[in-house]
């Protein structure tokens, strides 16, 4: 069992100031992998005031140093890339080759991306006589889920370094390992001490204190819409800078030109992806009505090809949800989905067949659901797609739309310069065409209730960022 027990505070593994640890659980075994310390304001206060410390030189520092230290942690985190990957499995379940492929290298994506903007990023804008200057915000709250540990802790902590910020970190106490791991690349990278600190807790201990507290600048959250809303009250009374990213209920328009069988196929295996709990999975797939029983064949033929067992077995393709408590949380949405009406295509509530012990839970397809349903209207988080037939695109559009979310949308079609059309009309930060991946120098955030600020690439640094006028600068 690993004991994670110590906060990183001052570039020092420091011992909580009160003793309260919190059993990490393996979701696929259900059993005990990891003790972690829960924080309280007292551990908040040191790593914050380590912290402000630290930002009175590394604010101003020089660019070439902070070049030269982004070098060193992704040297360090390459070395370091199988270990978080058994760490990420372990902690929430991720299968062993998505956990390496996709879990951990996307946190070695940041760190090479926030180098590269850095390297080119301009500080400064002429304004003859007058200048306009980047400049780093200061203390940053970091508060960080557990459905991709690692990418959400990589894409904050990323551009705060390069842009001259400092941080208290809070990984999610749900999935904590692989963030004591990043620590410890941390550390070793030699980033200097008050820098980057560590304090592992729950939101109401941890997250709460650095949401409220006066010496920190920003707070950059990953989570629920309704814990978002909690942090952006705390924070309030301080006037902080707040950023969000928060919850999605993405639609995925399959335009009548589409391939019919690539497309719903693309969507199915999307929407399992890391077992459903991706904000911006497309878990509304819209289909032409004249064509929603053929969708369904195919969903259901994609869905039974889904292997769930083991995370480190060999062949598995999907592995449980991370909690008891979103384990009970979907099987509820499920049972939601029967008792409103909607078709059950494949999957249902309870475990897999031949699984007994786990909060392993079926892959499931709902169709003939209207936009009203509960399953279309909430965020399940787990891997639970909601089919919806259209008659037209116009309405095919409009039920896109009627979501409290705006996080991502997904357009496939057969005419591309028609699908860009239909993209512009989605109101989402994120819109993909045909499949495409996201791009890790392009903006990641969204609209409505999904949030607000942008991660990811160049827009990634400008949430770190104050902006100073100075006029008359050139005399």
């Amino acid at each position: 069992m690993r004991d994670y027990t110590k906060f990183y505070i001052n570039g020092e593994w420091v011992d909580p100031s009160s003793p309260k640890s919190l059993g990490v659980i393996n979701p696929a075994s259900e059993e005990v992998c990891a003790q972690i310390a829960l924080g309280n304001d007292e551990d908040v206060d040191k790593a914050v005031e380590a912290a402000r410390t630290a930002f009175q030189y590394y604010g101003s520092s020089d660019r070439k140093f902070r070049i030269e230290l982004l070098k060193e942690i992704i040297e360090i985190y390459k070395k370091r890339e199988q270990d978080l990957a058994d760490a990420i499995s372990e902690e929430m379940g991720a299968p062993a080759k998505l956990a390496i492929q996709a879990q951990a290298s996307a946190g070695l994506g940041h760190l090479s991306q926030a180098l590269e903007v850095l390297e080119t990023f301009e500080f400064e804008e002429g304004r003859e006589p007058h200048r306009v200057f980047k400049e780093p915000i200061g203390v940053c709250g970091m508060i960080t889920p557990w459905n991709w540990p690692v990418n959400q802790i990589a894409c904050k902590v990323a551009p705060a370094l390069a842009v001259g910020c400092t941080m208290v970190l809070k990984p999610s106490e749900v999935a904590p390992l692989s963030g004591y791991l990043f620590s410890e690349i941390i550390h070793e990278a030699g980033v200097p001490k008050g820098v980057y600190n560590m304090v592992n807790g729950d939101g109401a201990g941890v997250g709460t204190a650095l949401s409220k507290h006066p010496g920190i600048d920003m707070v950059s959250f990953t989570g629920s819409t309704r814990a978002g809303t909690q942090v952006a009250q705390n924070a309030a009374p301080t006037v902080k800078r707040v950023t969000q990213e928060l919850g999605g209920k993405s639609p995925n328009i399959i335009l009548d030109d589409a391939n019919l069988e690539q497309a719903v196929s693309r969507g199915v295996m999307h929407m399992y992806n890391n077992t459903g709990q991706s904000c911006n999975a497309p878990s509304r797939m819209l289909v032409p009505a004249h064509k929603l029983a053929e969708a369904e064949r195919v969903a259901a033929q994609v869905t039974e090809k889904v292997v769930v067992g083991d995370p480190k077995a060999e062949g598995t393709t999907m592995g449980p949800v991370v909690s008891e408590v979103q384990f009970d949380k979907v099987q509820g949405l499920i049972e939601k989905g029967i008792e409103e009406g909607a078709k059950l295509v494949t999957g249902g509530p309870g475990r897999p067949d031949g699984i007994s012990k786990g909060y392993f839970v079926k892959p499931t397809v709902f169709s003939e659901a209207n936009n009203d349903m509960t399953i279309a209207r909430e965020e399940i988080f787990g891997p639970v797609l909601t089919m919806i037939p259209y008659k037209s695109e116009e309405e095919a559009i409009a039920i896109a739309n009627d979501t409290d979310y705006g996080l991502a949308g997904y357009v496939q079609g057969g005419d591309i310069s028609h699908a860009r059309s239909v993209a512009s009309k989605i109101r989402a930060g994120n819109v993909h065409l045909n499949g495409a991946a996201p791009g890790r120098d392009l903006p990641f955030g969204g609209y409505k209730q999904s949030g607000n600020g942008r991660e990811w690439g160049p827009h990634g640094f400008t949430d770190y960022l104050e902006i100073k006028a100075i006029s008359g600068y050139e005399g």
